[in-house]
């Protein structure tokens, strides 16, 4: 499409509109290295307008368009078909502040913003913005709010879902939807936003969004605690729950064999205790008054699970420093994975009642099927949702193990379906589990899906083969 380019060209200048290999490459492949595609071209826009004309350009020609920001997504979403058929519309440039008010408690933000800076902004006027991944100094706006993103703190302040206020969107045909209200009522009909947050660009492209913002923390308490089973981390949850209320602001389970592969790959990194043991929970509390006696409140709290045998041994950070080196060891379980090689990735969610029974029954599946697995466990065991990771322990015996994903999935997705959960916690859908969705949604919720697809994007132009199919299958 040689007009398509000179017109794209022309828009956001020829620097920005990429067409040589060399300077395509590293958009056209995932963070986790499972998915490379290949684009008609990679364009990188300055502004809304510029997102604007790109895509009434593509429309214009029927040209499909792969919206993407820091390309940290571990489901695909973010990169484009083989086919070489779409354009990557990539936002990063889209780098301005637009405003942050204190008084009421929120801050808009361009889509090419990474989570890092949008916290250091709401900390420049001594706010919070909660939202907590391992990939915040490279992941964007436009990402975390098309995705839905989660992170460690989703147990006291929620998903993204729930932290954004407004949102500015192009729309399939290039008009551009100015929803940036920065309201917490606003009952005038439907809540059009929540239809973009967690489409994947399905549905349009996120430019701006307006965030909610919360009073700045002025005291934490960081705890590492060994567990026999997950049944004691829920136990343990509900007592600390009890205590301290809301103030509980993550509860992290990670299994043995995730901290043993943060040892293993990172050699700075230390086990926190003198032996090693099954389970192991990152517990953090928090408060906005210093004088909040969090640190004694935790202590006092695990003391007594200890003498009542729910907890078998533990620490609590004396020090911010220590407790970033709690965090870290959290952080880099999935760079450690990667290090180690490819496993079957699973981020599911389960009620959180339900994650001791659900464990127990997929572990004693998975060994029966193909025994002397290693599963590693980890993630956010205050609000259901888990990675599920399974691979062989030596790499020579790996390949043949994941050639087998598809029955695994079966294994693992069937008994999170019977425990009344869901095959897409926080990551999305993606390429990835595209083709699981018939078996895991009813025919009415798909059905539903297709027609909001049909309705906003009638071409099947917006991010191509993720999520749906096709926009009309289930109709």
């Amino acid at each position: 499409m040689p007009d398509l380019i000179d017109r794209l060209r022309y828009i956001v200048g020829a620097a920005h509109c990429l067409v040589a290999d060399a300077d395509t490459a590293t958009y056209l492949t995932d963070w986790r290295g499972r998915y490379t595609g290949r684009a008609r071209a990679v364009v990188l826009p300055a502004d809304t307008a510029q997102v604007a004309a790109v895509v009434r350009a593509c429309a214009d020609v029927g040209c499909g368009i792969v919206p993407q920001g820091g390309n940290t997504g571990l489901c695909g979403g973010a990169t484009p078909l083989d086919d070489g058929a779409a354009v990557v519309l990539n936002l990063s440039r889209l780098r301005a502040v637009r405003a942050v008010d204190a008084a009421n408690n929120a801050i808009t933000v361009e889509a090419g913003v990474t989570l890092a800076a949008v916290q250091a902004a709401a900390q420049g006027v001594d706010r919070l913005f909660p939202l907590s991944l391992a990939s915040e100094g490279s992941c964007e706006v436009g990402g975390f709010v098309s995705t839905n993103a989660g992170g460690v703190q989703v147990l006291r302040y929620g998903n993204t879902r729930e932290l954004v206020l407004g949102l500015e969107v192009v729309l399939p045909d290039g008009r551009i939807w100015d929803g940036l209200r920065a309201l917490r009522k606003d009952n005038t009909g439907y809540d059009l936003k929540q239809l973009f947050i967690g489409a994947e660009g399905t549905l349009g492209i996120v430019t701006a969004a307006t965030l909610k913002l919360f009073p700045a923390l002025a005291s934490t308490a960081t705890g590492w605690v060994a567990l026999a089973d997950p049944a004691a981390a829920v136990a343990l949850l509900a007592r600390l729950r009890a205590v301290a209320g809301d103030r509980v602001t993550a509860f992290e389970l990670i299994s043995r064999p995730s901290l043993a592969l943060v040892l293993k790959h990172f050699p700075d990194a230390r086990d926190p205790l003198d032996a090693p043991y099954p389970w192991y929970v990152l517990v953090e509390l928090s408060d906005t008054r210093a004088d909040s006696g969090l640190d004694d409140l935790l202590q006092s709290a695990l003391q007594k699970a200890l003498e009542e045998g729910g907890v078998l041994d533990g620490s609590v950070a004396v020090s911010g420093a220590q407790a970033a080196v709690l965090w870290r060891l959290r952080e880099n379980i999935s760079e450690a994975q990667k290090r180690e090689g490819v496993s079957i990735k699973h981020d599911i969610s389960v009620p959180v009642s339900a994650i001791p029974a659900f464990l127990d029954a997929a572990g004693r599946a998975l060994e029966a099927a193909y025994p002397g697995l290693r599963v590693v466990c980890f993630g956010h065991l205050g609000d259901g949702n888990l990675h599920y990771n399974p691979s062989r322990p030596l790499r020579g015996e790996n390949d043949a193990f994941i050639a087998r994903t598809l029955e695994v999935n079966r294994v693992v997705y069937d008994l999170v379906q019977a425990y009344g959960g869901s095959i897409s916690a926080e990551h999305g859908i993606g390429q990835l589990k595209r083709d699981l969705l018939p078996d895991y949604k009813s025919a009415v919720e798909l059905e539903l899906m297709a027609r909001i697809k049909l309705a906003f994007d009638p071409q099947g132009l917006m991010n191509p083969g993720k999520v749906l199919r096709a926009p009309f299958e289930a109709i």
